[in-house]
């Protein structure tokens, strides 16, 4: 069992440390490994279970529209996100998509729009999708290409969307497209597109190493009502980072999640393991390495409830969501490869828990922005804040 300490930190308050009491007995009822010979299914059938279990009423805001509370709780999910990750991560991921889906239609979206979508999300009857990157704009947002032209009481959709997590299996997509309002990320606006729109094509599934429902999308031609724009005309790279900026956190916690599990292998094999007349954690080198680890993942939780916690009081968090985010990836991936170290042959079996999390790590050190991104958004703020006070 993980060190829970961490919960009697004052970022968090009451009704946070109850939530996550009964989280995690709930995953340990309800949680097993999931399939990864139909990981569509398998995900599917996740949604299905948290939204009956009412955790995705957690992923979108309005109460009268399925939300937990009408105020995105930033630390509630990413408490949620951490346990759900320690768990099974395939879980997260399907927590973690519903809310970052629809996550601009909780910002962003019309009272139709809102009572359209946010209550099937939240009860697990719709998929939703976040459609940003492309072949050629990943990190840099405004190098993005897909097109979006008004033809009288629609738009018309055409381009290339790719890494889509969900794609293939999502009900919507919330996706951003260059309108042409003004040049680089002036130019660009968001939109929801069902997924039985015509012109919507799924046109490759991805494979990756950490299996989860993952496509290429095309627009051919696909026409929706204007209606379907998020937010006003050219203001889709806002409401991108506004999402951005509620869910790069819970990155972060959904990190810490991975490490606590490794760490909590790691600890039942040094002290289980026999060798040289003890076991493995008598030695001081296993000593060493079982610290760095405790203090890595504290040095993590500590980042993201803060950057948590400030965007809770209402503060604007892009600095700190980046930081969190960084130090939980990266921290994460140190000590899940210190586990592996710790076993040895059995490290790198397939199947075994810090094998699992080795491959479930890396990609988080990508998405929602790569960790050198994360580097560029601390520096710039920096120096913005350093020429204010010149």
């Amino acid at each position: 069992m993980s060190d829970t300490r961490y919960l009697d930190w004052p970022f968090l308050e009451p009704h946070h440390r109850a939530l996550a009491a009964v989280l995690e007995a709930w995953c340990s009822e309800h949680l097993v490994p999931t399939s990864q010979e139909d990981v569509d299914a398998s995900c599917r059938a996740l949604v299905r279970q948290l939204g009956a279990a009412g955790w995705l009423r957690h992923a979108v805001s309005g109460v009268a529209h399925g939300g937990a509370s009408d105020l995105m709780d930033t630390r509630a999910l990413c408490l949620i996100r951490e346990t759900l990750a320690r768990h099974d991560g395939l879980a997260d991921f399907a927590f973690a998509m519903q809310g970052l889906g629809s996550g601009a239609i909780s910002l962003h979206g019309t009272p139709e729009q809102r009572a359209a979508y946010l209550p099937r999300v939240a009860a697990g009857d719709a998929i939703a999708a976040f459609a940003l990157s492309e072949p050629d704009a990943g990190s840099d947002v405004a190098a993005l290409s897909c097109a979006a032209r008004v033809d009288g009481d629609s738009v018309v959709l055409h381009g290339e969307k790719t890494w889509i997590s969900n794609g293939g299996i999502a009900d919507f997509y919330v996706v951003f497209a260059r309108t042409g309002e003004a040049p680089g990320s002036r130019g660009i606006s968001a939109f929801i597109v069902d997924a039985d729109t015509p012109g919507l094509v799924i046109a490759e599934r991805l494979h990756v190493i950490a299996p989860h429902p993952l496509a290429r999308l095309q627009f051919v031609d696909c026409r929706v009502p204007r209606s379907a724009r998020l937010g006003g005309a050219g203001e889709g790279f806002k409401v991108a980072m506004r999402t951005l900026d509620v869910f790069r956190t819970s990155v972060a916690a959904a990190a810490l999640g991975f490490a606590r599990r490794a760490l909590d292998v790691a600890l039942h094999r040094a002290t289980s393991r026999r060798m040289f007349g003890g076991v493995l954690s008598d030695l001081q080198l296993t000593q060493a390495s079982l610290a760095q680890m405790a203090i890595t993942i504290d040095s993590a939780a500590l980042h993201t409830y803060r950057a948590a916690w400030m965007r809770d009081c209402g503060q604007n968090v892009t600095r700190e969501a980046a930081m969190a985010k960084y130090v939980a990836t990266e921290g994460a991936q140190q000590v899940i490869d210190a586990a592996v170290q710790l076993l040895g042959g059995l490290g790198v079996t397939s199947g075994n828990p810090v094998e699992q999390l080795y491959r479930e790590i890396r990609s988080l050190r990508i998405y929602e922005g790569a960790s050198e991104v994360q580097q560029l958004i601390i520096a710039r703020d920096l120096l913005r804040m350093h020429a204010e006070h010149r």
